[in-house]
């Protein structure tokens, strides 16, 4: 095989508005597209700043509910800062919040939907 890298995961939500209000404004990704796909359908694409890998934000997948996309792991410098700053906006972390493990820190919370995500910092 001569895969590069993972170019898109697919995150299945029930409004993709308000996912991407999610990503975009309290996340701070970058919205690449938001464009019209097939009838009634749209291409919501969003991405952390300056990464290869991007989410979609699909609704259109029946065997994906939204919601049951769970481990999403996201990479920070700043797991504290952006605790705090999540905190602030109104998102809830599991488990109390920061959690330690041999290989470093992290947080988890979930999207609008209910998607698990990872907020971890990774120790060298």
């Amino acid at each position: 095989m001569t895969v590069t890298h993972v170019q898109i995961v697919s995150v299945p939500v029930s409004d993709q508005d308000r996912a991407r209000d999610f990503y975009v404004d309290v996340l701070g990704f970058d919205l690449v597209r938001d464009n019209p796909m097939g009838p009634g359908g749209r291409w919501v694409q969003v991405a952390p700043k300056g990464a290869a890998t991007t989410l979609t934000l699909v609704t259109w997948f029946p065997t994906m509910s939204p919601g049951s996309l769970k481990g999403l792991v996201l990479e920070t410098d700043d797991l504290d800062g952006d605790v705090a700053r999540l905190r602030e906006l109104g998102v809830a972390f599991a488990d109390g919040g920061i959690q330690a493990a041999p290989w470093g820190r992290y947080a988890t919370f979930d999207d609008p939907d209910g998607n698990g995500i990872v907020l971890q910092a990774t120790s060298v």
